[in-house]
C-alpha cells in the first residue's frame, strides 16, 4: 500500500513539474516586449496606414500567442481598433486554464517538495499574468515571489530584471527607475558577470527614455561586445540606440573610436544605410548627406520609437547643433550663402536657426548680416578656467573673513 502511495506521489510530483516550467527563452520574452513597440506605433499619427496594417496584423498573431488581453484591449482603445469578443473570450478561457493548472501545481509543490519547486511556480504564475493582465497584477505576483525565504541575491535579481521588463513594457519610468536602483544594489553585493552586463543595457534603456543620451551610450558602448538582453531587443537595434546617443552625447574622437571604428557595429550597420550615412557623413564633415539622413532617421525612426519618439525634437536640434559646432571650429569667418550651401538649407533658414541658438549660448560666434558672415568665436577655456578659480577664491575669503568675525580663540 505504502509503495502504492509514493508510486502516485511521484506521477503527482512529475506533473506538477512539468506544469510549473518558467519559459525561459529568451525570443520568446522579446516577442512579447515587442507589443509594446507594435502598440505605440499602432496609435501613433505619424505611422503611415500601411505600416499600421502590417503592424497590426504581427501584434494580433503576438496577441494570440501570449493571451495578452490587457495590451490587446489597451491598443483598441488608444488605435481605435473594434475589440475583438470572440478573441478576448478565447484568450481568457487558456489564461485561466493555464492559471489554474499552475496554482493547482504549485500547491502539490507546497505538501511535496521544497521552496525551490514553490517558487519555480510563483515565477510561473507571475509571468502568465505579466503576459496577459495589467501592471498592478503582474506586479503583486512577482511581490508574492520576492517574498519567499531563502530567495538568493541571484534569483531576486531575475525578479527585478522582470520587474523592469514590466515597468518598460507598460511605460511606467518611476517604477523603472526604482527597479534599477534595487538590482544595482544586488549587483554590488555579488551580482555575477553576466547579469552585471545585462543591467547596463537595462539601465542604459531607462536613460534614453529620461533623455540622458551621455550616460546611455557610455553604458551601451560598453555592453557591444557582451550584448545578451535579447529580451528586450535584438542586436541591430541595440546598435541603433548606441549609435542615435553617441551621434549627440559623445565628442569626435569618441565616436570615431568606438563607434564608427567598431568591429560590432560595423557587422550590422550596413543593413541600415540611412543609419550609417548619419553615423559617417558628420565624422566625414559631409554637412548636406547628414542634414538629409539625420531628417529621414528622426521621421521613419525616432518619430514611431517607444523610448525616443518625446526626445526626437530634441535629438533634432542637438544633432544641428553639433554639426554646426563642428564645421565653425575649422573658420574664423565665412559668408552666410557658403555655409546654407554646405549644409543644404536655404540662407534664411540657416540665419534664422543661428540667430536663435546663439541668443541662447549654445554657438559661440557672431552673425554679420550687413557682411552677410558668420565670425566664430572660440571659446578661451584656460581663460574661462583661471576666472573661475580666481571668483571661487574670492568667495572663499570673504567667506573665511565672516567667519572669524563670529568665532572668539
Amino acid at each position: 500500500m505504502s509503495s502504492d502511495v509514493k508510486m502516485d506521489d511521484k506521477a503527482l510530483l512529475g506533473e506538477a513539474a512539468n506544469k510549473l516550467k518558467v519559459d525561459e527563452d529568451p525570443e520568446n520574452e522579446g516577442a512579447w516586449m515587442k507589443l509594446a513597440d507594435l502598440r505605440y506605433r499602432l496609435a501613433s499619427p505619424k505611422c503611415s496606414s500601411d505600416k499600421k496594417a502590417a503592424d497590426l496584423k504581427e501584434f494580433l498573431s503576438i496577441v494570440e500567442k501570449f493571451d495578452a488581453i490587457a495590451v490587446y484591449e489597451a491598443t483598441c482603445g488608444e488605435a481605435g481598433i473594434k475589440v475583438d469578443a470572440g478573441l478576448v473570450k478565447k484568450m481568457t478561457e487558456n489564461r485561466d486554464k493555464r492559471l489554474k493548472e499552475v496554482e493547482g501545481a504549485i500547491e502539490t509543490a507546497k505538501e511535496l517538495e521544497g521552496d525551490m519547486e514553490v517558487r519555480e511556480g510563483l515565477m510561473c504564475k507571475a509571468q502568465i499574468l505579466a503576459r496577459s493582465a495589467d501592471q498592478a497584477v503582474a506586479l503583486k505576483a512577482y511581490d508574492e515571489a520576492m517574498s519567499l525565504p531563502k530567495t538568493t541575491s541571484g534569483q531576486k535579481l531575475d525578479i527585478e530584471f522582470n520587474l523592469m521588463r514590466v515597468g518598460l513594457f507598460w511605460g511606467d519610468i518611476p517604477l523603472l527607475d526604482k527597479h534599477v536602483q534595487a538590482a544595482h544594489v544586488l549587483v554590488d553585493n555579488g551580482g555575477d558577470w553576466e547579469r552585471r552586463n545585462r543591467l547596463k543595457v537595462y539601465e542604459a534603456t531607462y536613460l534614453l527614455c529620461i533623455r540622458d543620451f551621455k550616460k546611455a551610450a557610455l553604458l551601451l558602448l560598453e555592453s557591444i561586445s557582451t550584448f545578451t538582453a535579447v529580451e528586450l531587443y535584438d542586436y541591430p537595434k541595440f546598435v541603433y540606440y548606441t549609435v542615435v546617443s553617441a551621434t549627440v552625447a559623445l565628442d569626435r574622437k569618441t565616436v570615431r573610436d568606438k563607434v564608427i571604428n567598431a568591429p560590432e557595429i560595423l557587422q550590422v550597420i550596413g543593413d541600415d544605410i540611412v543609419l550609417e550615412t548619419m553615423m559617417n557623413s558628420l565624422y566625414n564633415c559631409q554637412y548636406r548627406d547628414f542634414f538629409s539622413s539625420l531628417v529621414n532617421v528622426v521621421v521613419d525612426k525616432l518619430a514611431v520609437d517607444r523610448f525616443l519618439a518625446p526626445h526626437s525634437r530634441y535629438f533634432l536640434r542637438q544633432a544641428r547643433i553639433g554639426a554646426y559646432t563642428q564645421y565653425l571650429e575649422s573658420y574664423h569667418t565665412v559668408s552666410l550663402p557658403s555655409m546654407a550651401d554646405t549644409f543644404g538649407v536655404s540662407v534664411g533658414f540657416l540665419d534664422r536657426e543661428l540667430s536663435d541658438l546663439v541668443a541662447c549660448g549654445r554657438l559661440s560666434c557672431k552673425i554679420d548680416k550687413v557682411g552677410g558672415v558668420i565670425e566664430s568665436n572660440r571659446p578661451d577655456t584656460r581663460n574661462a578656467l583661471y576666472q573661475q578659480t580666481i571668483k571661487t577664491g574670492d568667495n572663499l575669503l570673504n567667506r573665511i573673513q565672516k567667519l572669524s568675525r563670529v568665532i572668539t580663540i
